[in-house]
C-alpha cells in the first residue's frame, strides 16, 4: 500500500482506498450521462460505504424517449458487484428517480434504499445525507416548470456533447458549456446560494455537524455558519465525487482532472527502483 496525493493507493489491484464515497446526479438513461468516466471511477476506487445520493437513473427523460447504452448497464452492474462484495451501498432517490421512493426502507439486492441517512465520519462528525430536491421551491411548488427547465437543460447538454467532440478532435480536454452558463447567470447563482443555505440550516436545526447532498450539479465543500456543507456534484458536467479518507477528512474528487494528473505519478510509483535511479541520473 502506498500513498498518492495523500490517498491510500493499492499497487496490487490499482485501486484508491476510501472510507466513504458519495456520488449523485448520474442521470443514466440520458445522452448527457458520462457513464464511461463514472465506470472508470468505480473500477479504480474502493470504499467501505458508497452513497448514491439521488438522480441515478433519469426517469423524467426516459418517459419522453428511450436512451440506454451498454455503459449504463455496466455502471449498475459494477455498483451491484461492489454491494455483493461487502461495500455498504445506500441509495437515496432524488426527484428524477422519485419512483424509487415507494421502496424506502427496503433492500434491492444488497443495496438499501432510504430517503435520508446520518453518516458518522471516522473523526466523529455527524452528516445528514440527502438528495436535496425538497429544498428546491421549483421542484416542490411548480413541477411543470422544473420539467420545462429540464428539457432546456437537455438541449444544452446535447450542444455540449457536440462541442466537446470538436474539442477532443483538437486535442483539448472536456469543458462544460452548461456549467459555465449556469455560473454566469445571476438568477442561477442566487438559487444555488439559497439552496446551500437552506440545506445547511436543516442540518443545524437537527444538531448535526454537516450535510451532504446533490441535486444542483455544483460540487462544493465549505462552512456555512458553523455547518459543513458538501455537495458531491454530478456525472453529467463536473464528473465529481465526495470522498472520506480513513482519517475522516473529506475531499472533492474531480475524476477527469485527477485521472490525468495522477496517471504519470502512479506510473512512477510502479516503476522499478533501478529505472527510477536511472531517470534521476539522467535528470542530473
Amino acid at each position: 500500500m502506498r500513498q498518492t496525493n495523500g490517498w491510500d493507493f493499492d499497487m496490487a489491484d490499482h485501486a484508491l482506498k476510501f472510507r466513504s464515497i458519495w456520488i449523485s446526479d448520474i442521470h443514466l438513461g440520458t445522452a448527457g450521462c458520462q457513464a464511461d468516466y463514472l465506470l472508470d471511477f468505480l473500477k479504480n476506487t474502493e470504499s467501505e460505504y458508497l452513497y448514491l445520493v439521488g438522480d441515478i437513473v433519469d426517469g423524467w427523460a426516459m418517459k419522453r424517449s428511450w436512451y440506454w447504452q451498454q455503459s449504463h448497464n455496466d455502471v449498475i452492474q459494477k455498483v451491484l458487484r461492489k454491494a455483493r462484495k461487502g461495500t455498504h451501498v445506500i441509495y437515496i432517490p432524488g426527484n428524477h428517480d422519485e419512483a424509487a421512493r415507494q421502496f424506502l426502507g427496503l433492500m434491492f439486492g444488497d443495496i438499501r434504499i432510504e430517503d435520508e441517512v446520518i453518516h458518522q465520519t471516522a473523526d466523529g462528525r455527524k452528516l445528514l445525507v440527502l438528495h436535496g430536491d425538497r429544498f428546491d421551491g421549483v421542484v416542490q411548488c411548480a413541477k411543470w416548470l422544473a420539467i420545462v427547465g429540464d428539457r432546456l437543460y437537455g438541449i444544452t447538454l446535447r450542444l455540449n456533447y457536440w462541442f466537446n467532440r470538436l474539442r477532443a478532435r483538437m486535442g483539448l480536454g472536456y469543458w462544460s458549456l452548461s456549467q459555465y452558463l449556469k455560473h454566469k447567470v445571476k438568477t442561477a447563482v442566487n438559487f444555488v446560494s439559497s439552496f446551500e443555505n437552506a440545506v445547511a440550516q436543516e442540518a443545524r436545526e437537527r444538531g448535526l455537524d454537516g450535510v451532504v447532498c446533490g441535486h444542483i450539479h455544483k460540487a462544493e465543500m465549505r462552512e456555512i455558519e458553523g455547518i459543513l456543507y458538501c455537495n458531491d456534484g454530478d456525472w453529467v458536467e463536473s464528473l465529481t465525487a465526495l470522498v472520506e479518507l480513513p482519517t475522516g477528512e473529506l475531499r472533492i474528487v474531480t475524476w477527469q482532472k485527477y485521472f490525468e494528473e495522477q496517471s504519470a505519478q502512479i506510473a512512477a510509483l510502479a516503476m522499478p527502483a533501478s529505472d527510477t535511479m536511472g531517470l534521476q541520473g539522467a535528470a542530473a
